[in-house]
């Protein structure tokens, strides 16, 4: 068993591909990574909630958004920390810790920590922006 069968939101292949562009399920369901500085949301400084685009599930809040300057939306900490998964990745010969959404296994980026950045976790969750959703605040 994957962990992908292990999820809330289970759909085949043939369903995220019919509910998914091309790129987004590339991202989404291949984990492939998008370009850097191309994302709707790199440089989005205003207040409001970020969403799986796959499954519509809460991942983080505008207020844990920060400028890294890497190319790709950064956060210091999922929303209420329980709406992702972190997952050893050996890929591309070296260890990083990939992130999915807790609620239909999507990839969204990865995690790096000791990096440097004056946030509260010293961590930083690199996002994929086209794997996101944002619903500003009213």
């Amino acid at each position: 068993m994957t962990i992908n069968e292990t999820a809330p939101v289970v759909k085949t292949d043939e369903q995220w591909r019919a509910e998914l562009s091309p790129a987004e399920y590339a991202v989404l369901r291949q984990a492939a990574t998008e370009a850097p500085f191309v994302g709707e949301y790199t440089d989005n400084h205003r207040t409001g909630v970020y969403s799986c685009r796959a499954c519509g599930a809460e991942l983080f809040r505008s207020e844990a958004k920060f400028d890294s300057h890497c190319g790709w939306p950064s956060f210091f900490t999922p929303l209420a920390g329980e709406s992702v998964i972190e997952i050893e990745d050996r890929s591309f010969g070296s260890v990083r810790t990939e992130v999915v959404c807790a609620n239909c296994h999507s990839h969204l980026g990865h995690v790096f920590a000791g990096e440097g950045y004056e946030t509260p976790t010293d961590l930083r969750y690199c996002i994929n922006s086209i794997s996101m959703t944002f619903d500003a605040a009213e």
